[in-house]
């Protein structure tokens, strides 16, 4: 069995840990159906490779992704991507939701962009999302 070839890059200049830079893009990469359920994620060595940084940083990754619920291990065979699953309450659901975008708001406050075309911005990248879990609206 192969292992599919994870698209993630790390940027030196982020403020994000390479370990949270990998987790953030394996899980986008989940949520856009680019790694669909089942699929084998490279080897700790496979992917410190590929990235040219150190296994422990993605062994660190793979552990948060797993805590998280988004991939499991198989004895002797390796990480697959796991059938989607919600480990937060909706109130934990809903209190990251308004963290997450209080700190958007808070990057794009002072952009030179009026309030539509930062709508339209993040529209297109929720459409991007079309294999993500349900999207209906929530209150």
């Amino acid at each position: 069995m192969t292992s599919s070839n994870v698209k993630i890059q790390i940027v030196t200049g982020d403020t994000r840990p390479i370990f949270k830079q990998i987790v953030d893009g394996i899980r986008m990469e989940i949520a856009c159906g680019e790694l669909q359920v089942g699929t084998k994620l490279p080897s700790v060595r496979g992917l410190a490779m590929q990235l040219m940084i150190n296994a422990n940083t993605v062994a660190k990754a793979y552990s948060e992704l797993t805590a998280q619920g988004l991939v499991e291990p198989r004895q002797g065979l390796g990480l697959f991507v796991s059938e989607p699953r919600q480990l937060l309450s909706e109130e934990e659901q809903k209190k990251r939701l308004r963290t997450a975008v209080s700190g958007f708001v808070n990057e794009v406050a002072y952009l030179a962009f009026n309030t539509d075309h930062i709508i339209r911005e993040v529209q297109e990248a929720l459409i991007k999302l079309d294999g993500a879990p349900d999207t209906s609206d929530r209150d």
